[in-house]
C-alpha cells in the first residue's frame, strides 16, 4: 500500500460533528465601508505618484543625489549623475559660476570581464587627491580641506614626492610632472612602475 492511499483510508473516515457546523449570519453594512474605500483610493493615488516618480527617475538613465565633495580643498554641494559607470558633477565655484566636470570607466574581474564602476567606486575616486596645473605654471596638490603648492619641489627628473594626512589615514603620493601619480597607503610608489 502506498502513502498516498494510507492518506486516503485514513482521512476518508473522518466527519465533522454536528457541534462544529456553525450558522452563517448577515453581517450588516455600517459607515466604515465608505472611509474604507476612501483611504485605499487615497493608497492607491499615493501609489500611483510614487510609481511616477520612480519611473521618472528611472527615466532620466542613473542616480542622481546631491553630495558635498572637496574642490579645490572646500567641501562643496555638487549634484552627482551616474550612468553606466559614467559620472558627471555639477557644482557651483567659488564666483557663483555653474561647472561641470565628469569621468567614468570600467573594472575588470579577475576574469578580464569588464563591468561599469560602482556607485561606490565611483565616489572613493571622487575622494582621492586632486593634481593640478594652472596657466601661471605652478603645481597644486588637493586632498580633502588641504592645498599645497609643489611648484619647487620636483627634483631634476621631474618627479615629486608628497605625504598626505587626513586624520590617522596617510596617504604617500609620487607625481611625475605633467604625467600623474601614483597613491599608497603603504610608501612612496616607484616613478618606474607607473604611465
Amino acid at each position: 500500500m502506498t502513502n498516498k492511499e494510507r492518506y486516503q483510508r485514513t482521512f476518508s473516515t473522518l466527519h465533522a460533528s454536528e457541534d462544529f457546523l456553525m450558522e452563517v449570519t448577515p453581517v450588516k453594512r455600517t459607515g466604515n465601508v465608505r472611509k474604507n474605500r476612501i483611504v485605499a483610493l487615497c493608497a492607491a493615488i499615493a501609489l500611483i505618484a510614487a510609481l511616477a516618480t520612480t519611473a521618472y527617475a528611472v527615466d532620466l538613465g542613473g542616480i542622481r543625489r546631491t553630495v558635498q565633495i572637496w574642490l579645490h580643498g572646500d567641501q562643496t554641494d555638487a549634484i552627482l549623475e551616474i550612468d553606466n559607470g559614467n559620472y558627471t558633477v555639477t557644482y557651483e565655484d567659488e564666483t557663483g559660476e555653474v561647472k561641470e566636470m565628469g569621468g567614468g570607466g570600467v573594472a575588470s574581474d579577475m576574469f578580464g570581464k569588464e563591468r561599469p564602476l560602482t556607485e561606490e567606486e565611483i565616489i572613493e575616486h571622487l575622494d582621492m587627491p586632486d593634481v593640478e596645473y594652472p596657466e601661471d605654471g605652478s603645481v597644486w596638490v588637493y586632498y580633502h580641506d588641504q592645498k599645497l603648492e609643489i611648484t619647487d619641489k620636483f627634483n631634476e627628473d621631474g618627479i615629486c614626492y608628497v605625504q598626505l594626512k587626513n586624520g590617522d589615514e596617510t596617504l604617500y603620493l609620487t607625481i611625475k610632472y605633467n604625467d600623474g601619480y601614483a597613491m599608497s597607503p603603504h610608501g612612496f610608489e616607484s616613478p618606474d612602475s607607473f604611465n
